[in-house]
């Protein structure tokens, strides 16, 4: 079985933002919400500064704190590639997976459930990439299986330094950013 994952090449994404117009209309995600968003990170000290612009999303960890508080089971591991999902029906609003991700990356649905990003998994069921990584100009953005090291993501990985977010709180994440 698959495990998904996303490599974002760093060096080569603008903050376009076409990955988070393509994210909202594939998933009709209701207006000033995000399922994915454009961060910029600057390191160093003038004169030698570093811009990493990077776009962000649910990291779908290994180590889900989101599903280990959901009081009901609205968030799981889906094993179909191990994806974290919430099923709308089951979600009672509490927020506890609002508060438990250390990536912000959850949001309340005007409907009254947890949403976030799916990695567009009803396309990748039938073969295709997730939304964003489809209309990127840049083509920073890779998604494949991480167990695979024959795989598109699997080769950056190997290829090049990387880094996910915030290591320290132990979630696992399946999000890497090239450097």
């Amino acid at each position: 079985m698959a495990r998904f994952g996303m490599v974002i090449d760093t060096r080569t994404c603008v903050g376009c933002t076409d990955c988070v117009v393509a994210c909202k209309t594939e998933n009709d995600v209701p207006e000033g919400l995000n399922r994915d968003w454009i961060a910029t990170e600057t390191t160093g000290r003038f004169p030698t500064l570093h811009l990493e612009i990077r776009t962000e999303r649910c990291n779908h960890c290994d180590n889900p704190p989101c599903v280990a508080c959901c009081p009901t089971g609205a968030s799981h591991v889906d094993p179909f590639g191990a994806v974290v999902l919430v099923t709308p029906g089951l979600c009672i609003g509490c927020k506890a997976c609002l508060a438990s991700c250390p990536y912000d990356a959850r949001f309340v649905h005007p409907q009254g459930y947890a949403d976030k990003c799916t990695f567009c998994i009803h396309r990748v069921k039938d073969g295709l990439d997730p939304a964003c990584v489809s209309v990127c100009p840049a083509h920073c953005m890779t998604f494949g299986d991480l167990d695979d090291p024959n795989s598109a993501v699997g080769r950056a990985l190997e290829a090049r330094v990387h880094h996910a977010l915030i290591p320290a709180a132990g979630t696992e994440p399946r999000i890497f950013y090239l450097t």
